[in-house]
């Protein structure tokens, strides 16, 4: 038998007076309301007993959501069981389109084509989330119009319609129930009348059985309607930020700066694969006897420049800015990716390890955002500032062909993530000052770089607001994305319960952020094919030379 995950539920209370965001993602105490003492019915009492109320006949237990994804793929969120049906298949809920990084302002650069992401790893179990949707459904309510239109700015077109009614047949119960429960309590109070004078009370107490029992019965089905809800809101992205360009695709992203200049070579550069594999320090054949496609073996001096790069950007980041370094699990749970957006859009795109509610981490985002779920911070301490190496997992699926050669986009790569906790007034600021970490990083290796930002149809699901920053890679004469860095103001906080409070004021959502700081693999790429030789060689950047020990990695036979 497959085991069933289970989890406690994150209560999170209601939201702050507070709305220093553009975003309106509020917290979800309207819906949880039906999960406490109030009984739905649609039962009207009269002297001569109780007429049942249809309301929506027939519309039940076939409701489902659908989302298209730029307008290529249609895909159901399917509710209960029906979760655990279509995991088992190994299908995704929400395949995601594949962001094309289309370089402006540069020559010889084309555009990528969008790729859908199909499964490709069958998952064991389904997974189960314990927390709050995104959005608050008085707000989806109120604001369908302007939710369908954020939608189509970021691609996709959500089907409302299912909402629509849904939220109908909910509010009706509700409205039913206060109409009932009144009624209830003057037939308690003439039940006590009659029985302290006398009277035969047995007709009136049957009926407040028979209304108990509607009501119990009314109950299981505003759960369901409830659970639907959720599930929905679960499937609605973050609202982009009002400085965010709105764009159809990543053509439209702004470039916003440059720092340095492509080097020049006297010879045609080779792509990194040619280069690692000339010098000696990377094997792809015995990573596929290892564990087959889309992995790498690093080798001499290949690994301790893999390494030397994780210890740069740990030290940088630790000494200089003030971040604290973590080393956490590189397993995560189900609450866990739920909290950070992951789950369930991303489902497909991740290695489950079968038979538990473990996952291989996608990134360490992941892991840091749960450093606080549940928990209250102080908002005098905040910001709070941390980063961490990590290996990352991902399935990829659907990204044959495209970028697939060499150690780009592999099933395992490590990554340096920064990540911030701040009160809401401060995060647009401390989204900048986290991009401009991260070009630090790339300043002192003496690599040619762009930022860009991202346009509402190429951010990422939980992101309000996004800058990539773009390293150049002289083979293919075009820009190469190696960190994104995202405020995604109180979306996650939501989700994973994490809040702050001063000390004479009410509690808060925090806000999160994070960026890669760098990723490690794509900066080897990166300083491999700019600092490649015409013998083959590859000069070390002054800054790396402590760590390596060398000043140049030799070609293959002069080692």
């Amino acid at each position: 038998m497959e085991p069933r995950p289970t989890h406690r539920k994150q209560m999170i209370g209601p939201r702050s007076n507070r709305e220093l965001s553009t975003n309106p993602c509020f917290c979800n105490s309207d819906l949880r309301r039906p999960f406490t003492s109030h009984s739905l019915a649609l039962l009207a009492l009269t002297q001569e007993g109780p007429q049942e109320e249809s309301v929506l006949p027939g519309f039940a237990s076939r409701v489902e959501i659908a989302v298209t994804y730029s307008k290529q793929t249609v895909a159901t969120f399917l509710p209960g069981s029906r979760i655990a049906r279509r995991l088992r298949q190994g299908t995704a809920f929400y395949p995601e389109l594949r962001r094309a990084v289309v370089p402006n302002s540069v020559q010889n650069t084309g555009v990528s084509t969008p790729e859908v992401r199909t499964p490709r790893f069958p998952l064991a179990t389904a997974f189960g989330y314990s927390a709050e949707p995104m959005l608050d459904l008085g707000y989806v309510r109120e604001h369908l119009d302007a939710i369908e239109k954020m939608a189509r700015d970021r691609g996709i077109t959500l089907d409302l319609a299912p909402f629509r009614e849904i939220d109908t047949e909910r509010r009706q119960l509700i409205t039913s129930a206060e109409r009932l429960k009144a009624e209830r309590n003057r037939a308690n109070e003439e039940i006590a009348r009659m029985k302290r004078s006398g009277e035969d009370a047995s007709k009136l107490l049957a009926l407040m059985k028979e209304v108990s029992d509607r009501l119990k019965r009314d109950d299981v089905r505003i759960a369901e309607l409830d659970e639907r809800l959720k599930q929905f809101l679960l499937t609605v992205p973050n609202i982009p930020h009002a400085s965010v360009p709105v764009g159809k695709s990543a053509a439209d992203n702004v470039e916003v700066r440059r720092w340095g200049a492509p080097p020049k070579f006297d010879f045609k550069p080779r792509p990194h694969w040619e280069i690692g594999e000339g010098a000696g320090i990377l094997d792809f054949q015995a990573a596929v006897k290892i564990a087959g496609a889309r992995f790498a073996v690093y080798k001499g001096l290949g690994a301790r420049l893999e390494r030397a790069l994780a210890n740069f950007f740990l030290d940088l980041h630790t000494r200089e800015h003030g971040y604290t370094e973590i080393l956490p699990p590189f397993l995560v749970n189900t609450a866990s990716l739920t909290g950070v957006g992951q789950l369930p859009k991303f489902a497909a795109d991740m290695f489950h390890v079968e038979g538990t509610d473990l996952w291989l981490t996608p990134t360490s985002e992941v892991e840091l955002t749960s450093l606080h779920r549940d928990e209250t911070l102080d908002a005098d301490k905040l910001p709070e500032k941390v980063c961490a190496w990590t290996a990352c997992f991902r399935s990829e699926a659907g990204a044959a062909g495209k970028d697939t050669r060499g150690i780009k986009r592999q099933h395992q790569f490590q990554k340096v993530e920064l990540f911030k906790f701040t009160r809401p007034e401060q995060s647009y600021d401390e989204l900048e000052s986290l991009v401009k970490n991260v070009e630090v990083v790339l300043q002192r290796l003496g690599l040619h770089y762009r930022v860009m930002l991202l346009c509402t149809a190429d951010m990422g699901f939980a992101s309000a607001k996004t800058y990539d920053i773009e390293v150049w890679l002289p083979a293919a004469g075009e820009f190469m994305e190696i960190s994104s860095c995202s405020n995604t103001e109180a979306f996650q906080a939501r989700r994973s319960g994490i809040r702050c409070k001063q000390k004479a004021g009410k509690s808060e959502f925090v806000h999160t952020l994070n960026g890669s700081g760098l990723a490690v693999g794509r900066t080897w790429i990166a300083i491999a094919e700019n600092f490649q030789q015409a013998d083959g060689s590859i000069v070390i950047p002054e800054v790396l030379r402590p760590y390596m020990g060398v000043d140049r990695i030799p070609p293959a036979g002069n080692t």
